[in-house]
């Protein structure tokens, strides 16, 4: 029998029996068999706080990118966020019920339309969210994979790098970090913070794997010569799926509200750029007198905290049925 044919018959471990409460007690369930795929996506979609947060952190991409273009491409808003122009009733926000008007988020002092300012920001803090959740989810699995299956050295190195990386406190770290690196890009500075927010996943994949090296599936993968990396491959780390997902939608949660404290400080996208926090930053002092420079990028980060949030609770409780009623 060749190596892929062995790999497929053994891939992953049988699947958890389900539990008192779960699908298999529930009448639309029983007529027919779902695959361990099938079954999280129909948990998912049941979950109402998670297709909320969903449908906003969708909309809210899609208005940030459609609305001024990005990387030469044109969008439908007609003004541009770094044209200043005549400021008009104050700079006060246009926008009704059934309308936008002409600065629908008002003005600054130099006449910038807020809108595009605040699309901007929401294209740049979204960039970096995700660029750091993915990222820092793949140095953390590399990390804790590595470390819990080959144990040893590998472990005891590994896990020392880890805590050294957590005792060091993260918005100070991420500070030194981001300073150093801020002017080289909104990418370079993404992945600086993913160098620093890896270490939570790292322990927790190296915990499923601790886990999962003991199973027989594993030992009989290595009776028939599997190589260790294979065996990590294609039968441990598809196994940790679940828990991967569901730690880096809160990897992007966090990187977000991470930004947006380190732009606040002056440590983070540096001008001409510009992101949500940065936004917050430049306008604290016009809290009082002009608060809709405050509040409008405020509510964005609220808005898509909250949102990936609540699709990681939705994760969770599909990949885990114990975790909510509707697993």
């Amino acid at each position: 029998m060749s190596e892929d044919r062995r790999d497929s018959a053994m891939q992953g471990s049988p699947e958890p029996l389900p539990h008192a409460g779960s699908e298999i007690d529930d009448p639309q369930f029983t007529d027919k068999s779902y695959s361990q795929g099938q079954l999280v996506r129909r948990r998912f979609f049941r979950h109402k706080g998670a297709i909320a947060g969903l449908a906003v952190l969708i909309f809210i991409t899609l208005l940030a990118f459609t609305s001024i273009g990005i990387g030469g491409i044109s969008g439908w808003w007609d003004k541009d966020f770094t044209s200043t122009g005549t400021v008009l009733n104050g700079g006060k926000p246009t926008i009704g019920w059934f309308y936008l008007g002409e600065h629908p988020f008002g003005q600054d002092s130099t006449g910038r339309d807020y809108f595009a300012r605040v699309m901007r920001g929401t294209q740049v803090s979204l960039i970096i969210a995700f660029v750091v959740g993915i990222a820092s989810t793949m140095i953390g699995t590399v990390i804790g994979a590595v470390a819990g299956y080959f144990r040893g050295w590998a472990e005891s190195l590994l896990m020392r790098v880890t805590d050294l990386f957590i005792i060091i406190p993260l918005l100070v770290f991420a500070a030194v970090l981001g300073r150093i690196a801020g002017d080289s890009g909104i990418f370079v500075f993404a992945l600086v913070l993913a160098a620093v927010t890896w270490t939570g996943l790292a322990r927790l994949v190296r915990g499923e794997v601790l886990s999962l090296r003991e199973r027989e599936f594993v030992s009989a993968a290595r009776a028939i010569g599997t190589g260790n990396w294979r065996i990590i491959l294609r039968h441990i780390l598809p196994n940790t799926v679940g828990v991967i997902i569901v730690a880096t939608t809160f990897a992007i949660a966090s990187a977000i509200l991470l930004e947006t404290a380190l732009s606040y400080l002056g440590f983070g996208v540096q001008p001409p750029d510009i992101s949500l926090g940065s936004l917050i930053s430049e306008y604290q002092t016009a809290f009082t007198s002009r608060p809709w420079l405050f509040w409008f990028p405020g509510v964005f980060i609220l808005a898509i905290a909250l949102s990936v949030n609540f699709i990681g609770d939705g994760l969770r409780d599909a990949f885990d049925p114990r975790q909510g009623k509707d697993g």
